[in-house]
């Protein structure tokens, strides 16, 4: 379960080197809006060669690209992800399939799944159907962008982005996938940061992007399950091992009756709690 995904500028050889020590559960190498239109060539380049000498081990390994023909030049076992910016239904068939070729022309191990990132006022009112493309295990929302679209400020309530807050996490919850949130953009303020994870995690956000080292900490610890949810999953799993050692196939735990869904969530939390 991602809750911490760390955006790291494509272009920068430092951070790419001391990518290890980071504490994220995932790192989004950038070669989009971190990376300058003229040093997009070289970011490319540098990345390809990070990923043909370097194999990082118990981290996501996303790469948020500018264009799908990026894939051309650093396409690697070792992306677990692409990032599709201004993702919309049209694109997203575009990658998949350009995936799927360079899969096989690589003869890599395993399927590259898909985040996409919203961030036009089109892609929050088509959450669903983006949600619902091939390989897409996660949705991300991009606040400063879709601010500009909307001729918005940002603000620290976020109200601004409410509406597409609420239609991210309704598109990811019924796909059964990553509702991920917008970065907080003032790397020195941890405390506004708190306040904005407890509001995106109480209306349904399961994890958050960041922009900064500093800001993993906080996100991974307030993203973590609760005392209560974790009590709660383990007595619907000890619940399910005893309907199923008595053939039942159904259930219930303090009167609410379970399902897969809840089975699942529960499985989710107890994974999360061991990270």
């Amino acid at each position: 379960m991602r809750k911490s995904l760390l955006f790291i500028p494509a272009n920068h050889p430092g951070m790419l080197q001391n990518v290890d020590i980071f504490d994220a559960d995932a790192v989004i190498f950038d070669l989009e809006d971190g990376v300058a239109l003229t040093e997009k060539d070289a970011a490319k380049d540098l990345l390809a060669s990070f990923f043909n000498h370097f194999s990082l081990k118990n981290v996501e390994k996303i790469v948020r690209i500018h264009e799908i023909n990026d894939l051309d030049i650093i396409m690697s076992h070792h992306i677990d992800t692409i990032c599709l910016p201004k993702a919309d239904v049209l694109s997203l068939k575009l990658l998949d399939k350009k995936l799927s070729t360079l899969e096989k022309k690589h003869k890599l191990d395993h399927q590259i799944h898909i985040i996409a990132l919203i961030e036009t006022p089109e892609s929050v009112l088509n959450a669903l159907d983006i949600a619902k493309q091939p390989r897409v295990n996660g949705i991300l929302l991009g606040a400063e962008d879709l601010a500009t679209y909307l001729g918005v400020k940002r603000t620290l309530s976020g109200i601004e982005i409410e509406f597409a807050r609420n239609m991210v996490i309704y598109a990811a919850k019924a796909m059964g996938i990553d509702a991920i949130d917008t970065p907080f953009t003032d790397t020195t303020d941890l405390s506004g940061l708190t306040k904005d994870i407890e509001h995106a995690k109480t209306i349904g956000m399961n994890a958050k992007a960041c922009i900064h080292p500093n800001q993993i900490e906080t996100v991974n610890t307030l993203f973590k399950p609760s005392k209560e949810d974790i009590l709660y999953a383990q007595k619907i799993l000890l619940a399910k091992q005893q309907a199923d050692a008595q053939g039942l196939g159904a259930f219930s735990v303090d009167g609410k009756m379970v399902d897969k869904p809840i089975i699942d969530r529960a499985i989710q939390i107890i994974n999360a709690s061991k990270e």
